[in-house]
């Protein structure tokens, strides 16, 4: 059952359940305790009344002497159905088929008791006052309290000790564990709430990974262009050559660009939901077409609108593109589709040789560049394009992902969530 207030509910419908069958139980053994009650009184009440050949006057005085003494009315009907004797109130006469004693419905306050005697006669007896049956009710609450206490004892330990342990593993992990996870019990709120807790760490453990890597290879990556520097720096002077120049020149735009993308990457990583970038309706056709130009690729799709950063989303175009101009051969193709409602797909291909099966999931690591050989022969990358290119797509509440046989051209695919007022935006267009 997947939602706790049903396992309540209906755990407390099954607690009235057990509640009317022990209720019904308590009733059965008192109908029968009440029958052997019954027959015992009948055979008291055959001693004290006379026998069936004496007077009703003798009876009479019997029954008078008995309201007297315990405040009741009472009739005795002969085994015919007539009157033999009555004292007090007017009292029902048992019907003659009746098989033995019984009690009888009553109006107002006491109860009546209609008891059959061996020799076929019946005393009807009413007690004039009421009766309060304090420990039938005590019973009764008794009752209730052990069915509520022994049904919802499981109930509320099996959701507590859920709770306990998803606390303790939470101390775990906040003590520096950050590989704890909670196990899953169930498919309820708590498992729902074990599962976002799982999600949450796993995404903390992988993003202090990722700080770790990043941090490590910004290390490795930085030295080799701040040693080229110092050791033009050692030997410039005014004769210098021009190559030399712009040799330091080119490490000192490289190191730049390096800076650049582990501050967008570390933005992205660390705070992907509360990063401060301005949004708003971006035409991702139109943008795809902007940027391809410089590139010399070709896009075609249709009209799609997203509700994103336009800088990033720019960003995330330009890396893909540059990419595919220097590992892969032309042409280079983009296609924009709205592949479902509120979903977008990128899809940037080339001609190129493509990416192998083993790579696919690393080229979205920082600084794995692969064994793929540079087609282009401009500058070397930094080994972050791809990188930023997969968080900019979850930023935007998508994916990027590589397609393609294992063996031949491979397209790089990123999956988005487009602008609800796409319909909107369409209207406005039309309308400009």
């Amino acid at each position: 059952m997947r939602r706790l207030y049903w396992q309540i509910y209906l755990t407390f419908i099954g607690i009235l359940v057990l509640f009317g069958v022990l209720v019904s139980l308590a009733f059965w053994m008192a109908h029968h305790r009440d029958r052997r009650g019954l027959e015992a009184l009948a055979a008291v009440a055959e001693e004290i009344l006379p026998p069936p050949n004496e007077p009703p006057t003798e009876v009479s005085r019997v029954l008078e002497r008995l309201a007297r003494e315990f405040h009741i009315s009472s009739t005795v009907w002969a085994p015919t159905g007539a009157p033999v004797a009555s004292v007090g109130d007017p009292l029902p006469r048992p019907e003659m088929s009746w098989a033995g004693s019984r009690i009888l419905p009553s109006r107002g306050e006491g109860f009546t008791l209609a008891l059959l005697l061996s020799d076929g006669r019946w005393v009807v007896v009413r007690h004039g006052r009421a009766v309060r049956d304090s420990a039938g009710v005590v019973s009764v609450l008794l009752l209730l309290s052990v069915a509520v206490a022994v049904g919802t004892y499981p109930l509320v330990r099996r959701l507590t000790g859920r709770l306990e342990r998803l606390q303790g593993q939470v101390e775990t992990w906040g003590g520096g564990e950050l590989s704890a996870r909670v196990r899953v019990e169930g498919q309820d709120e708590v498992a729902e709430l074990a599962a976002s807790f799982n999600r949450a760490a796993e995404r903390i453990e992988t993003l202090m990974s990722s700080q770790k890597m990043l941090l490590a290879g910004a290390s490795h990556e930085l030295r080799s262009p701040l040693t080229r520097i110092r050791l033009g720096l050692e030997l410039l002077d005014e004769h210098a050559p021009p190559e030399l120049r712009e040799r330091i020149a080119s490490d000192i735009e490289e190191l730049d660009a390096l800076l650049s993308e582990l501050l967008l990457v570390s933005r992205l990583d660390t705070a992907p939901n509360a990063e401060a970038e301005p949004t708003g309706p971006v035409d991702l056709l139109s943008l795809a077409k902007e940027e391809a130009s410089g590139f010399g690729a070709s896009v075609s799709g249709g009209r799609v609108m997203l509700q994103g950063s336009e800088r990033l989303l720019r960003r995330m175009l330009r890396n893909l593109l540059s990419n595919a101009k220097r590992y892969g051969r032309p042409p280079v193709e983009v296609f924009v589709e709205e592949v479902a409602m509120g979903r977008v797909r990128v899809t940037v291909a080339d001609g190129g040789d493509g990416i192998p099966a083993e790579e696919r999931i690393r080229v979205f690591e920082p600084f794995y560049r692969g064994v793929r050989p540079r087609i282009d022969d401009g500058t070397d990358g930094v080994g972050l394009g791809l990188a930023l290119v997969a968080r900019i797509a979850r930023r935007h509440g998508g994916e990027a992902r590589v397609t393609g046989p294992p063996s031949g051209p491979s397209a790089i695919v990123i999956e988005l969530q487009s602008s609800p007022s796409l319909d909107e935006h369409k209207k406005k267009a039309g309308r400009g």
